[in-house]
């Protein structure tokens, strides 16, 4: 694999195959040339990663059908890695704070399972209700409602 682009599904085998820190670093130049600016380009690269393994391990874990389902709800692949990634964060930054280890693996997957790409959205949502200034993955697929939507 020479090149990642998070619109375009890798192919999990070859995805596995390579070494975890060439998934990194290709994960970080695909936002190096799509010029997106990141607080923390290591840390952003890292949980794209985890979740693309995710993805890969099939039905391992609910993260394949997930991202099905965001897709379908609206978001293009890369903001469902993101939003995926997102639940992944909270959940880990949970794990370090509380060092509750048991049954750790099924609250993720339960949230993974609730997981809504309208509830990621408003999770961008400023409290008086106009939205933060997310990072854009680059074009989306039209939402329903919209010209080209279902």
């Amino acid at each position: 694999m020479e090149r990642y682009d998070p619109l375009v599904a890798p192919d999990p085998v070859e995805w596995q195959r390579i070494d975890e820190g060439e998934r990194i670093f290709l994960v970080k130049e695909y936002h190096r040339r799509a010029k997106i600016r990141l607080p923390n380009e290591n840390l952003h690269a890292v949980i794209h990663t985890i979740v693309e393994n995710q993805i890969a391990m099939g039905d391992e874990t609910p993260a394949k059908e997930t991202l099905a389902r965001l897709m379908s709800e609206g978001l293009d692949r890369h903001d469902a890695v993101h939003a995926i990634g997102s639940v992944l964060s909270v959940h880990m930054v949970n794990l370090l704070k509380t060092k509750r280890l048991e049954g750790a693996n099924e609250e993720y997957f339960g949230k993974l399972r609730a997981l809504t790409a309208e509830a990621w959205l408003k999770s961008w949502e400023k409290p008086a209700g106009k939205p933060h200034r997310r990072p854009r993955s680059g074009p989306r697929s039209p939402r329903p409602g919209e010209a080209g939507g279902a």
